[in-house]
């Protein structure tokens, strides 16, 4: 059987299931030979077989994969919340996509994917989650809970927001972000991906509200995704080009060249100041760039949360 391909072929909802699921299988079992070794353990509910321990509960597929003997875990919920939000906004939408493709992610299907992973994560070890998705007004929400019907509602969610174009306007993210922090109650560790595109004007409102995620103790780590050969880099041939502006329509005819030093440099100053910002206000600040995998967002999980419980 060709997992690869039977993935590929899969459509929607199911195609998210399998895939979060086949991405998370693969992460754990190669920590389990990697430094982060007791932290593949606890989230695979795993642990390493000493001698003496009964057999019945040994995981033969695990043993298979790594030639070395771990004993199936069952413990008690954590009862750790988490809450993962989505910015789906017209421009989390590049690169342009006709059909969603797993060897060919745009930000938006890069985010759901990696925040259907998480909930992968989340589901082994019985923690509650709960979802937002945004563009320009507050277009879904639910509250942290666990189960399984709770689960499959939201992954749903995130597989229609992965494979449907959002035609949003140019999105407020500060208004939506203070709206989904006054719905936050209880102590929470809380994940955003968003592409951090909105006009220079909002910067201070958006990390005032920001902040105000990170009200009442919850912890706040921002997923800063791009596509970095093209969004960070520009690097485009140099015939010319129409660029357009994905959320105003407004559009540009030029040769990249002509601007490809100046904007190189205005980007990395950008990027430079989203993390000193961040840093002053104790946000976790992490650039993600949707070409190299998920396993930074999945380590940067894991750690993230055996921090915060």
């Amino acid at each position: 059987m060709d997992i690869n391909y039977d993935l590929q072929q899969a459509s929607g909802f199911l195609n998210f299931d399998l895939l979060s699921k086949y991405i998370v299988e693969g992460f754990i079992s190669g920590m389990h030979k990697s430094p982060f070794h007791g932290f593949s353990a606890e989230f695979a509910e795993h642990k390493i077989y000493n001698n003496g321990e009964s057999t019945r509960h040994i995981d033969w597929k695990l043993f298979a994969k790594t030639d070395k003997l771990y004993t199936k875990r069952y413990e008690e919920e954590t009862n750790l919340r988490c809450h993962l939000i989505i910015d789906n906004s017209s421009s989390m939408h590049y690169p342009k996509q006709s059909n969603f493709d797993i060897n060919n992610l745009n930000k938006i299907s890069f985010s759901s994917l990696a925040a259907a992973a998480f909930m992968q994560l989340l589901k082994k070890q019985r923690d509650a989650v709960g979802l937002s998705v945004y563009t320009n007004e507050l277009d879904f929400y639910a509250p942290e809970k666990g189960g399984e019907r709770h689960h499959q509602m939201l992954l749903n969610c995130i597989s229609n927001t992965a494979t449907k174009l959002s035609e949003s306007a140019r999105t407020k993210t500060y208004e939506v972000l203070h709206q989904i922090a006054e719905k936050l109650h209880r102590r929470s560790l809380i994940f955003l991906f968003t592409d951090m595109l909105q006009p220079e004007r909002d910067s201070k409102n958006l990390f005032e509200a920001l902040r105000h995620l990170k009200h009442n103790k919850h912890e706040l780590v921002l997923f800063h995704v791009y596509d970095k050969a093209t969004e960070y880099s520009f690097n485009f041939d140099n015939s010319p080009k129409r660029f357009v502006d994905i959320e105003s329509g407004a559009d540009i005819n030029i040769h990249p060249e002509v601007i490809k030093e100046s904007y190189e440099s205005a980007v990395e100053v950008y990027f430079k100041d989203l993390r000193m910002t961040c840093g002053k206000y104790k946000i976790n600040y992490v650039d993600i760039d949707i070409q190299q995998g998920f396993d930074k967002l999945l380590t940067t999980f894991l750690v993230e949360r055996k921090k915060f419980i």
